[in-house]
């Protein structure tokens, strides 16, 4: 009676921590990891939403989206498409600034648009971890956006020379050429419909 008393007592216990573990890991997921890189985050002068509880900012992304997507668009006087293919985004940028972070779920998106910044983040490539992407996109787009370390070191080395000052100054004659072109065949289309037109580029 004792040892099956005692083997009961221990498979509770082993049990109750496993159970215990298992909850300590989703509040840390869910709620006490966010929260630290949200802190983490702001004492970097970054600026955003404040984190809510599972969701983080879905919710409101999807109402401004759907809200922005219900409005026709008028392309003749207005090509400023931010606000209707991601109205969250340019309304976080507007709210917090150029450097600021939204949240997907419990995790951070950090949005940087100083040009400072951005050649900081593509500089150390070290120091800023890509995020893990889905498989699938793993599988059909492959190259150096996806490669992490070494491996995208060799062939960022290897493309590096293709955009070279001294190679595009020799394109640009072609460059020049082409865009000649383009602008001659708009300005036809332009002359034969008035003085302006419409134009899927």
């Amino acid at each position: 009676m004792e040892v099956t008393l005692a083997s009961w007592v221990s498979l509770s216990l082993v049990l109750v921590s496993i159970i215990l573990r298992w909850a300590w890991s989703v509040l840390d997921w869910v709620w006490l990891n966010p929260k630290k890189l949200e802190r983490c985050l702001r004492e970097q002068g970054l600026q955003g939403n404040s984190y809510k509880f599972l969701y983080g900012d879905v919710e409101e992304n999807s109402i401004l989206l759907k809200h922005a997507k219900s409005k026709p668009m008028n392309l003749s006087t207005c090509h400023d498409i931010a606000p209707r293919l991601i109205p969250f985004l340019d309304q976080t940028v507007k709210t917090y600034g150029k450097n600021s972070f939204v949240w997907s779920g419990p995790v951070p998106t950090v949005t940087i648009m100083n040009p400072e910044d951005v050649k900081d983040v593509f500089t150390k490539l070290d120091d800023f971890l890509k995020p893990v992407s889905n498989p699938l996109f793993k599988l059909l787009a492959t190259g150096v956006t996806n490669y992490e370390g070494e491996k995208w070191a060799k062939h960022r080395r290897i493309i590096n020379p293709t955009f070279h000052v001294e190679k595009l100054k020799q394109m640009s004659p072609a460059f020049h050429k082409s865009c000649d072109e383009m602008i001659k065949e708009w300005e036809s289309l332009a002359s034969k419909e008035g003085s302006s037109c419409l134009l899927d580029v």
